[in-house]
């Protein structure tokens, strides 16, 4: 397998945390039951940090996760992102942050099965005002960086596990987003491919980015310079060998 190169890195977010979470706490509704998943989480992620949130199943990883990334919105509390009061936004605003300060990596890869690598990778930038030919080429060199310059044309049926999470990280890279939210990265991946995956994550780490990786799994979460524990929807800062 190729080695993967990152990309240079975007300018940094200026002027205070990239993430920084107050008293977040996010219940649920269905009827008359209720669920709360998320009770007074407060965290500060700063801009250039690789922090790994480690929890198992249910213990509301996957919430937060949608919280940092602006998909979903707290109950109670206060989110800034790069400085900016997410409460605040609208849709559109919430759609353009997304799209211009945070790259998603997924377990599942989240590619469209009938379009080719490029057009994959292409798609955060189908909304902007870059021009087509000028997305095609910054899709095709994203494509480069990870390693997949001879299959920009392939669809994800064509391509391997490690190939396809490889696309999908092409696709997070870019926009040049400041942070990269990477959510059980290395879940489908055989080791040598995963291994591969938080090599160029840690590239990403040392070029300035801010990485967020939320992970059940021991081998990742040591693969960050800090890791934040949840379970029952609290957080705290966990030691090394203190995340099991």
């Amino acid at each position: 397998m190729s080695t993967l190169t990152a990309p240079e890195a975007p300018t940094p977010v200026v002027g205070g945390p990239v993430i920084d979470l107050r008293g977040i706490a996010k219940t649920y509704k269905t009827g008359a039951l209720e669920v709360t998943a998320l009770r007074d989480v407060n965290l500060r992620i700063e801009t250039g940090e690789m922090v790994a949130i480690v929890g198992p199943s249910g213990s509301g990883k996957s919430t937060l996760m949608h919280i940092l990334g602006c998909l979903d919105v707290p109950t109670v509390g206060e989110y800034r992102l790069a400085g900016e009061l997410v409460a605040d936004m609208g849709e559109d605003s919430l759609a353009d942050i997304r799209n211009r300060h945070i790259g998603f990596v997924f377990q599942q890869f989240n590619l469209l099965a009938a379009l080719p690598a490029w057009r994959n990778v292409e798609l955060p930038l189908v909304y902007t005002a870059i021009p087509r030919s000028e997305r095609r080429e910054r899709a095709i060199a994203a494509l480069d960086q990870v390693g997949l310059a001879d299959r920009v044309d392939h669809r994800p049926n064509e391509l391997s596990g490690g190939q396809q999470q490889r696309v999908a990280i092409a696709r997070a890279l870019v926009t040049e987003p400041a942070l990269l939210l990477a959510d059980e990265p290395t879940g489908n991946l055989d080791s040598s491919s995963g291994a591969d995956v938080l090599s160029l994550l840690h590239q990403l780490h040392d070029q300035g980015r801010t990485v967020v990786l939320i992970t059940h799994d021991d081998d990742v979460s040591r693969a960050a310079e800090r890791v934040v524990r949840i379970r029952d929807g609290q957080v705290s800062e966990a030691r090394r060998g203190d995340l099991r």
